[in-house]
């Protein structure tokens, strides 16, 4: 009997000889060294993205003073980088799907770099809210693209495992951030830059922060672009090219060892580029016969409107509504209270420590009224601020603590959704997420604060993670980078406005923003309830 080698390789059997579609040709690459490299590179990806969201938070406590903030400019330093990400979905996704994931990756990242250290420099708020904003614009469209990018570099065996390790790494970005804060914000660190900038400790960490998108921009240059989308767009040349480059890396072995020698025609009529090779079966290239002229802008703007027309049709209409729906009402949730915990935890702690003895009976609705109090007395910030803001070391612990039990929960997570299911875990979390959100209202110190808000985040992020999966398999490829983008574009409009409604609700009482934070959990627990179960879809 013949030893049974089926499992190896998909061009094993008798169908060696007949062209293979993605499925089989990137499942013939293997699994190694090549997706270890693009884990690394995706791990600083994926960072740059989480500091440009995140950074605003951490100096809010450290800058009060230095930018003359109030408790509204918190909300609109925060929410700035979400109005940048709000304006750019449409284009960048637009981008996306025609020149291609790689260019706005590359191009994104290292735009973004620069972005970063402009706003490091900044001398007053309204500079710094303006550069939020352009960087919100320019890394939302890699931020969007770069888990599109990452499943479609993965067989069908590792895809299901790149969201939940996407996740982790997202939840290791947030681990890194206090630690950053740590290191960097009680050092007595200032100086004046060109006779004219004056450099504070909370500008050398967001200088700091601009690491990741420079490693990540300069990361994807040494990467291919997605075969998926190459092949989507009858560029199947250069999509086996892809292919034997991942082969060659991740089996240490030249290109043209790799089995496959023709991909199927997803775009059976599409005329060959000018100066494009045709790979044969023998992996010989070969002149077109015809030669395309170039397409004009016009032309350009045709194909594009055809391409999207299905997004405006059943089945494909009611989808996108759906998810957009629910991430707008999980971002919402999960983004305000995820920016406002350090400002959170500072109040606490600086309120516990005024409370001498009577600390473990404060609770939160005592504490918001008295930050709300103090923030709304400062008006002559060159006499209260005289000296550089003294910060508990809470503030960097309980916020190291809260990623830990993120990070702890995406590992986890893994098991669990292969157990109950991708749309069962979507709908446990955000029911859980809700009644945890309201739940803070009854907070009575800040262990409990710190106990609820931890869980509150790590399972409202691990639903946002299954959403984004269960939207990826809905639809084709060539809609995919844009349905994910508008998703995320009415989830930064969720993050924006959470973070502009909260410091209202915060000074209108207690539980007027928490029941806000659990309300909009809970509705997309009930969306959730009826979406499509996509557990079995495959790339289209």
């Amino acid at each position: 009997m013949e030893e049974n080698v089926g499992s190896t390789t998909p061009t094993s059997d008798n169908r060696k000889d007949e062209p293979a579609d993605f499925e089989h040709a990137m499942n013939a690459t293997g699994f190694g060294l090549f997706h270890l490299v693009l884990l690394i590179v995706g791990i600083f990806a994926a960072c740059a993205a989480v500091f440009e969201t995140t950074t605003m938070s951490y100096i809010l406590p450290i800058a009060e003073c230095d930018l003359k903030m109030t408790l509204f400019d918190k909300g609109i330093l925060n929410g700035a980088t979400y109005a940048g990400m709000i304006t750019s979905a449409v284009i960048w996704g637009y981008l996306a799907d025609t020149v291609g994931r790689r260019k706005v990756l590359i191009y994104g990242y290292l735009i973004d770099a620069v972005c970063v250290l402009c706003s490091s420099l900044t001398q007053n708020f309204e500079m710094l809210v303006a550069f939020k904003f352009l960087g919100g614009f320019i890394v939302n469209g890699p931020g969007a693209v770069l888990l599109t990018y990452l499943t479609e570099m993965h067989g069908s065996e590792h895809r299901p495992r790149v969201l939940m390790v996407y996740g982790m790494v997202m939840s290791l970005a947030t681990l890194i951030m206090p630690l950053l804060a740590w290191g960097i914000f009680p050092r007595d660190w200032k100086f004046v830059l060109f006779n004219y900038l004056i450099i504070h400790p909370w500008q050398i960490f967001l200088a700091v922060c601009s690491i990741p998108s420079v490693i990540g921009g300069l990361g994807l240059i040494a990467l291919p672009e997605s075969p998926k989308f190459l092949m989507s767009q009858g560029r199947n040349a250069e999509a086996l090219l892809a292919f034997q480059k991942i082969y060659a890396v991740n089996n240490r072995t030249s290109m043209s060892a790799y089995p496959i020698k023709e991909l199927v025609e997803e775009v059976p009529n599409r005329t060959s580029n000018v100066n494009e090779h045709v790979f044969t079966i023998e992996n010989k290239p070969i002149k077109p016969k015809y030669k395309r002229e170039p397409r004009t802008f016009s032309q350009a703007f045709k194909e594009g409107i055809e391409q999207i027309k299905p997004m405006f049709r059943k089945p494909l209409l009611g989808h996108s509504l759906h998810a957009y729906a629910m991430q707008f009402f999980i971002l919402l949730g999960l983004n305000t209270i995820r920016l406002w915990l350090p400002q959170l935890f500072a109040s606490i702690a600086e309120y516990e420590a005024l409370d001498g003895a009577d600390s473990g009976s404060a609770n939160l609705c005592a504490i918001l009224e008295y930050s709300v109090n103090r923030t709304s007395l400062i008006s002559d910030f060159q006499d209260s601020c005289a000296q550089l803001p003294k910060v508990s070391i809470d503030l960097y612990t309980n916020n190291i603590i809260v990623a830990l039990v993120g990070l702890v929960a995406y590992s986890f997570a893994g098991i669990i959704v292969r157990a109950v299911g991708a749309k069962r875990l979507l709908i446990y979390g955000l029911l859980i997420s809700g009644v945890l959100g309201i739940a803070l209202y009854w907070s009575v110190n800040g262990l409990s604060t710190l106990i609820i808000s931890s869980v509150f985040l790590a399972v409202s992020a691990v639903s946002t993670s299954s959403l984004l999966g269960v939207v990826l398999s809905l639809f084709p490829t060539s809609l995919r980078s844009l349905v994910v983008a508008i998703a995320m574009m009415f989830g930064r409009l969720g993050a924006l406005s959470g973070n502009m409604l909260f410091p209202v609700f915060m000074e209108m009482g207690c539980i007027q923003p928490f029941l806000m934070v659990g309300g909009v959990l809970l509705a997309a627990g009930a969306l959730a309830c009826i979406l499509p179960n996509s557990d079995e879809i495959t790339l289209k």
